[in-house]
């Protein structure tokens, strides 16, 4: 079977894109895996099947991670699917994407940037000393004084840990100043990122919760820095995405996954 892809990437943090329905590939899991390895097939982080148009959007999406489990929503991979709608034409703004966690509109902000609606973060501080972060997507925030400790480890830890029981995304968050931190990300499905738009997001909700920040935040990751403003309710994310191939892989339901 011949797959067609676009591959894009918002801040390092990248994602194949895969026009048409996961249940048209027989086993999408298996095809995301095998799509997403970086040694055998394209490699990314994440894995997006888009379907356009859809009732009340301009596309849906279904998000696999590159280990095969699902995902209900990427800020940097919606803003990709952003791109490719962009790329392919469509001129809505907002542009309108159904996601696993509901729609999200985005508007274009110059060449290959966009603002993303993310929507009403909810907060808790727990009792074992970290913040949940619910976007839509889990979120657990770790206020760090430096990142010289193995933190993918601990993050590696913290995504299975029994108060998480469908796993959670990590970022660990250095705070610089009033408007800006800097974030490591351990993403559940993925490890280390380079970059995560609801990571990101849910870091600055975070700081500015506990009064270590205000709106809106400059967030340092690896890949590059993103924007969030938290307005009334509604908390924002402002981010590059570039489409930056395109091609076909060759796939055998039959071949071994890594």
């Amino acid at each position: 079977m011949n797959v067609p892809f676009t591959k894009a990437h918002g801040c390092g943090n990248d994602f194949l894109l895969v026009p048409g329905r996961p249940d048209a590939f027989g086993d999408p899991a298996a095809l995301a895996v095998s799509l997403c390895d970086r040694h055998r097939g394209v490699g990314a982080d994440g894995l997006y099947f888009v379907t356009a148009p859809a009732a009340g959007a301009d596309a849906e999406v279904h998000l696999y991670n590159s280990d095969g489990s699902g995902a209900e929503l990427s800020g940097n991979g919606t803003r990709c699917v952003a791109a490719w709608l962009v790329g392919v034409g469509v001129a809505s703004n907002p542009l309108r994407v159904l996601t696993g966690a509901g729609l999200r509109e985005l508007r274009p902000i110059g060449p290959k940037s966009f603002e993303m609606a993310i929507g009403v973060p909810s907060v808790r501080v727990t009792e074992h000393g970290f913040t949940d972060v619910d976007l839509g997507n889990p979120q657990c925030i770790n206020f760090v004084e430096h990142f010289d400790f193995d933190w993918k480890a601990r993050g590696a830890e913290l995504e299975r840990h029994r108060h998480y029981p469908r796993k959670t995304n990590v970022e660990f968050v250095r705070v610089r100043d009033r408007h800006r931190i800097e974030i490591r990300i351990w993403e559940r499905g993925a490890g280390w990122t380079l970059s995560s738009g609801t990571g990101a997001t849910a870091s600055a909700v975070a700081a500015v919760h506990a009064g270590r920040c205000a709106s809106p935040v400059t967030v340092e990751t690896e890949g590059g820095d993103l924007e969030i403003r938290w307005d009334g309710d509604s908390v924002f994310l402002t981010g590059p995405a570039e489409i930056t191939s395109r091609g076909e892989f060759y796939y055998s339901r039959e071949a071994p996954t890594p």
